[in-house]
């Protein structure tokens, strides 16, 4: 069914309030999601409450978080999150990292101690609508098998960038998996099947029934493995946090903080060249790839991110597509239906 994005906004702002985190964060949570669902990355939008909801509830992400901001350099940081909600921690310390890199060209702001953080794209576009380059990777589920293994160690550890334009920002967000976990949640919601290139079942063999996979597979075979594992170095080794398959399980127990690490980059244009020949040049590029003649079977080539911001464009006139399961229990009173709790990483 279509939901406006205000509607939708203020449901799971209601839901994650009465889950237990204030107002306050609990609009910033709905902030992240509903901007994951109105570009058509559902996975990471509203289907995502309803565990949320039950960590909250049951005190696995911090409901009063004490976060802090050290500055470790002119430009590095540390931001503390106390095991509150990432979204949170996420969109504050990028904030400080904008400041940061408007004072001093550069910016690197590692983030401590977090929950799962959402779409990342969210949190370089901070950036680029500032003016700035974006960059942030975070860690994730042991849920990926390496390239040559047979069992998990790495997460799906997402990578996202984000530059502006002249009038448009360009921004991709993507794991280092052939497709995210949240995307297997989401034909789960939708009982329909996946693509036998996105994982593998128990014997580790490919699978297109999302109830059945056992383990996501790289992008790219063993390119993907080591930008996974570069993802993995920058935002649990550096930081001091668990790491690899060390990295605590979504679901294992909904009562423990997570200790997740992020990592946010934020560059300014103006310390290294013309900043508005800068976004003249970014729009420069988005309109030439836009030219490019299209291959066999193509009616035209898009620039990163332009399937996704032409959907959050349409959202705005025709309401965001959400399942009808999801929408009835955001309009419930219920706190949560189906427990997340002490399951695999592959819960359904």
């Amino acid at each position: 069914m279509k939901v406006s994005k205000e509607k939708l906004h203020q449901l799971i702002a209601n839901k994650l309030h009465a889950a237990g985190i204030s107002k306050e964060h609990a609009d910033i949570v709905s902030d992240v999601l509903v901007h994951a669902d109105a570009k058509g990355i559902h996975s990471h939008g509203a289907v995502r409450v309803e565990y949320y909801s039950e960590r909250i509830s049951k005190g696995g992400t911090n409901n009063s978080p004490n976060f802090s901001f050290e500055k470790t350099g002119p430009c590095s940081a540390i931001f503390d999150g106390d095991n509150g909600a990432g979204h949170v921690a996420a969109k504050l310390s990028m904030d400080e990292a904008i400041k940061m890199a408007q004072e001093n060209g550069i910016a690197v702001v590692g983030i401590r101690r977090i929950g799962h953080s959402g779409s990342l794209s969210y949190f370089v576009q901070q950036a680029s609508n500032a003016g700035m380059i974006g960059i942030s990777v975070c860690q994730s589920d042991p849920m990926v098998v390496p390239y040559g293994g047979a069992e998990a160690y790495y997460g799906t550890n997402p990578i996202a960038f984000s530059a502006p334009g002249e009038t448009e920002n360009i921004t991709f967000d993507m794991a280092t998996t052939v497709q995210a976990w949240g995307k297997v949640l989401d034909a789960r919601s939708k009982n329909a099947k996946i693509p036998d290139t996105w994982a593998v079942d128990k014997d580790g063999n490919p699978t297109t029934d999302p109830f059945a996979v056992t383990g996501l597979v790289p992008i790219a075979g063993p390119k993907g493995y080591g930008l996974m594992m570069m993802v993995d170095i920058l935002s649990g080794v550096l930081l001091g946090l668990p790491f690899g398959k060390h990295v605590s399980s979504m679901y294992h127990d909904l009562s423990q903080g997570r200790e997740l690490g992020q990592l946010h980059i934020v560059i300014n244009p103006a310390y290294f060249t013309d900043p508005v020949m800068f976004r003249k040049h970014i729009t420069q590029v988005m309109q030439e790839l836009n030219e490019v003649k299209p291959a066999p079977g193509f009616d035209k080539v898009l620039y990163p991110g332009q399937n996704s911001l032409t959907r959050e464009k349409q959202s705005e006139i025709n309401g965001i597509d959400i399942v009808d399961e999801i929408y009835d229990y955001l309009i419930s009173d219920d706190i949560y239906r189906k427990s997340y709790d002490h399951k695999s990483p592959f819960a359904s």
